[in-house]
């Protein structure tokens, strides 16, 4: 069984490595005993190393695009500790029997949280995951000159897992925005942030490297967060990863990092993670700078219900992809577009419907006044209406 999992850590289960020891051996040759590393290299006239040319070449092609890259862009990475006040209720009030007697008792308790962050700009924004610090009562943001700042939460968007903060600097480093839509598949990506919080031990992230293994994914939801058209890479994305950036070999931010896969019985990488596309994030981004939210207060009129393998038998369908619309509310959005009851929605734009989620996910992409097409069948047909997502009355 495998499931998604925010790259968020908890200060409880912060990793603290306090010591690494290596104890490295060599095979005598003349002996065939092994011996530490250390003794034969006491045995030795002298420790010395003189490097050849050769060695001088070799330490000058050391220095390629991927260290360079991360040498520019991880002055721009932040380490996020957060406070959050949650509400608990005790074993009492989880029984409506014993509520009965004992009444609904509600607990406040604080939660320290750690994550990552990315500087976007030098007057001091900050992009990260509203599972991040998007119910934050206190964030601190360390730099990787070991300086800490009072962070202020600009405004968040708990549908696309995206929060901004703010703090009171100027002239930072930061890192540019590329182009998700134009990523390559199988290019060379570089995920930094704070796994395990060992950006605390040393003021500086984690580097990991790898590839882009796919984009356009639709995950679903997870905590009512809709993960619509991720980046999928298999560079390591750890716990306390999330919010931090995902750039390419330019040094451009392509994502910001959100969500691992795991396996039963592990917390860790297995090589499956997502990041939310810079696209996505640039237009949230300009929201919350403007309004302080994301205003997405349409409505369509639609019940729909995801194809099941007897409504796939039912009307013939050759797959079982899609959902099938079993109400409409008269004068919606759906019946102003000819929208009928039976037809089988199979495309939102250039997406693809699979479920409910998906449909529920990709609308969510869209704002108030916004026109889509919506592909359908209908009489075994394949026809495109246009429905425009009007405001809630």
């Amino acid at each position: 069984m495998h499931k998604l999992k925010p790259a968020m850590l908890s200060a409880a289960t912060t990793l603290i490595l306090t010591a690494i020891i290596f104890s490295i051996t060599l095979k005598n040759d003349s002996t065939g005993r092994f011996e530490s590393l250390s003794s034969l290299l006491g045995s030795t006239p002298s420790t010395s190393v003189q490097r050849s040319p050769l060695n001088a070449d070799i330490t000058y092609d050391r220095q390629n695009v991927i260290t360079k890259t991360v040498a520019r862009v991880s002055p721009a990475v932040v380490g996020i500790n957060v406070t959050e006040m949650r509400q608990y209720r005790d074993v009492f009030s989880q029984d409506p029997i014993w509520r009965q007697f004992f009444g609904d008792r509600v607990y406040n308790q604080q939660v320290k949280m750690l994550g990552s962050g990315t500087i976007i700009s030098p007057d001091g924004y900050i992009v990260t995951n509203d599972h991040v610090a998007g119910n934050a009562t206190e964030a601190i943001v360390t730099m990787t000159d070991g300086t800490q700042h009072d962070a202020k939460v600009i405004g968040t968007d708990r549908t696309s897992d995206i929060c901004l903060l703010k703090i009171d600097a100027k002239n930072l480093p930061y890192i540019r925005l590329g182009d998700s839509d134009n990523i390559i598949i199988g290019e060379w990506v570089i995920a930094l942030g704070n796994p395990f919080g060992l950006f605390d031990i040393n003021d500086k992230p984690s580097v990991t490297v790898g590839v882009v293994s796919a984009n356009g994914m639709n995950l679903g939801t997870v905590d009512n967060r809709y993960y619509v058209n991720m980046l999928q890479t298999d560079a390591a994305i750890n716990n306390g990863n999330s919010g931090g950036p995902l750039v390419n070999a330019l040094g451009e931010l392509i994502g910001i990092n959100t969500l691992i896969y795991t396996a039963q019985g592990s917390s860790g990488n297995i090589g499956v993670s997502f990041a939310i596309p810079v696209n996505k994030i640039e237009r949230v981004v300009s929201e919350l700078k403007s309004k302080g939210k994301v205003e997405r207060d349409f409505w369509t009129g639609l019940k729909i219900l995801t194809i099941t393998e007897q409504i796939q038998k039912a009307y013939n369908l050759s797959a079982s992809r899609g959902v099938i619309i079993t109400e409409i509310t008269k004068n919606s959005p759906a019946q102003k577009s000819d929208l009928q009851v039976g037809d089988i929605i199979i495309g939102l734009n250039s997406w693809r419907i699979n479920d409910e989620n998906t449909l529920g996910g990709i609308i969510q992409e869209f704002r108030t006044g916004d026109t889509v097409d919506i592909k359908i069948l209908r009489d075994k047909k394949t026809i495109i209406k246009k429905m425009k997502l009007e405001k809630m009355k």
